[in-house]
C-alpha cells in the first residue's frame, strides 16, 4: 500500500481492493480515504471509477505494449494511466505521480522503468482511443439480459454505462430554484441534474439541506408511494435514507427501518442536516413487528444491477453466485411488508436491478402468495414517466431511457393495495 496520500496512489489501492481482492468500492473505501482531504478523496474516487469504466478499453491499448501481463499492481497502474491519458488527462503529470506509485512499493519499484515507457507510448497513440469497442458486461450478467431485452437494448445499456454518469439532486422543497442556483437542468421526473458537479459537499445548499444525492430513477418510488400528510409510513429498508428524507418532507410521519446500524448513523445525519424529522431504528425487518402501517416503501435489498453506470466495480467484484439468495430474501420481505400493512394500505416494492428474477417475476409470484393484494399500476404513471416503460407487473426502467439526458439508474417499481 503506498503511504502517499496522493488520489492516483490512493486510486491504485481502490483498483486492487475491488479488482485483485473482488471487493465492493464502498467496502474500500472508507479504509482507504481516511485520513485524505476532501478534495483528494473525491478526486481518487473519479479516478477509480474511470479507470473501472474504461479497463476494457485499457487492456487494449496496453496489449502491443506488452510481453506478458505483469503484476497485478503494476498492471492496475498502466490502467489507470491509460485510461486518464486517453480521456483527456495531462500525460506528463500522469506518468510522473504512477511512475512514483511503481517506485512506492519494493514489490514494484523495479518495474517503474515499464511503466514510464508504456505510458508514453500510449500518449502517442491515444487516438485510437475513441475507436475502440465499448466495453461489454461480463458474460455472467450479460447473458441472461439479452435473453431477457435482446442483444439491441444490452448494448444501449452498455454504450451508457461507459460513461460517466450525470450528479442527480432531490430538492426539499422547490426542484425548479434549486436547478436555477446551481445551474442544473430540471429532469421531466423532477430531479435536479448536474453534469459536471465536482466535489458534492462544495454545492451550495448542502450545508443547509436543501438537497441530497438520489439518482433520477430511485426518487421514483416514494412518489409513487404518495403518502398523505400524517399517514404511518415505514421505509422498511431506509438507508442510505434517499427516499426516507423524501417521505418526511411530504409531511409523513415515517419509521425509518434497517439492519444496518452504520449506515443508519448516516441517514440521521442526513435528517439532521435537511431538519426534517423521521424515526429511526436499527433492526431485521423480518422480524419488525407493528402492524397497521398506512403504507410501505420495501427498497429491497437486491443485486443492485441497474446502477453499474454510478458503480462499474459490481462487475468485478461479484459473479452472480449470491444472487438466488437474495431473491429469495425477496420474497420474504414482500410477504413481511404485506402483513404489517392495514386494510387498504399501500405497498410500493422496488428493487434498482436489471433481472426480472427481482422484479417481474417478485410481483407475479406474490400475487400467487396471496390473494389479498392487487396491483395499482395507475400510481406509477408519474410526470416523466413513458406510459410505455409500464408493463403489466410495473415500471421497468432501463438505465438508457432518457440517454439524450444522461440516462437513468435501471429500477423496476410497483404498487400493491391490500384489499
Amino acid at each position: 500500500m503506498s503511504k502517499v496520500l496522493d488520489p492516483r496512489h490512493i486510486a491504485v489501492d481502490l483498483l486492487g481492493d475491488v479488482l485483485d481482492e473482488h471487493r465492493l468500492l464502498s467496502e474500500a473505501l472508507p479504509k482507504r480515504l481516511a485520513k485524505a482531504a476532501p478534495e483528494d478523496r473525491a478526486r481518487a474516487q473519479r479516478l477509480t471509477l474511470l479507470a473501472l469504466r474504461n479497463m476494457d478499453r485499457a487492456d487494449r491499448m496496453l496489449g502491443p505494449h506488452l510481453k506478458k501481463r505483469p503484476p497485478a499492481r503494476v498492471f492496475n497502474i498502466l490502467r489507470l494511466g491509460v485510461a486518464e491519458i486517453c480521456t483527456g488527462g495531462a500525460a506528463h503529470g500522469v506518468v510522473n505521480d504512477l511512475v512514483a506509485a511503481t517506485r512506492a512499493s519494493r514489490e514494484t519499484e523495479r518495474m517503474a522503468g515499464l511503466v514510464n515507457a508504456v505510458l508514453r507510448k500510449v500518449d502517442g497513440e491515444k487516438g485510437k482511443w475513441d475507436s475502440l469497442p465499448i466495453p461489454r458486461l461480463p458474460k455472467w450478467l450479460r447473458k441472461p439480459l439479452i435473453a431477457d431485452y435482446g442483444k439491441t437494448q444490452v448494448e444501449a445499456i452498455e454504450a451508457v454505462q461507459a460513461l460517466a454518469p450525470p450528479l442527480d439532486l432531490t430538492a426539499k422543497s422547490d426542484a425548479a430554484e434549486l436547478a436555477k442556483r446551481l445551474g442544473g437542468a430540471l429532469l421531466p421526473t423532477g430531479s435536479v441534474r448536474l453534469q459536471d458537479a465536482g466535489q458534492v459537499t462544495a454545492l451550495d445548499g448542502y450545508e443547509a439541506g436543501d438537497w441530497w444525492v438520489q439518482d433520477a430513477s430511485a426518487a421514483l418510488p416514494a412518489k409513487v408511494l404518495a403518502p398523505k400528510a400524517g399517514d404511518r409510513v415505514l421505509d422498511m429498508c431506509a438507508a442510505p435514507g434517499g427516499k426516507t428524507l423524501q417521505l418526511a418532507a411530504m409531511g409523513a410521519d415515517v419509521t425509518a427501518l434497517d439492519v444496518s446500524e452504520v449506515r443508519m448513523k448516516r441517514v440521521a445525519e442526513n435528517f439532521e442536516r435537511s431538519g426534517l424529522a423521521a424515526r429511526v431504528v436499527v433492526g431485521d425487518a423480518l422480524e419488525f413487528d407493528e402492524p397497521q402501517f398506512d403504507a410501505i416503501l420495501l427498497d429491497a435489498p437486491c443485486t443492485a444491477t441497474g446502477t453499474i453506470r454510478r458503480h462499474p466495480d459490481l462487475p468485478h467484484a461479484k459473479d452472480g453466485s449470491d444472487f438466488p439468495g437474495l431473491f429469495e430474501l425477496q420474497e420474504y420481505m414482500i410477504d413481511r411488508a404485506i402483513g404489517l400493512l392495514k386494510p387498504g394500505g399501500r405497498l410500493v416494492f422496488c428493487t434498482c436491478s436489471l433481472l426480472i428474477d427481482e422484479g417481474e417475476e417478485q410481483v407475479r409470484d406474490a400475487l400467487g402468495r396471496h390473494d389479498n393484494i392487487q396491483l395499482d399500476l395507475d400510481a406509477l404513471r408519474l410526470p416523466g414517466v413513458d406510459a410505455r416503460w409500464i408493463g403489466p407487473e410495473g415500471l421497468r426502467i432501463m438505465p438508457h431511457y432518457n440517454a439524450d439526458l444522461g440516462g437513468m439508474d435501471g429500477f423496476f417499481i410497483t404498487a400493491f393495495r391490500k384489499t
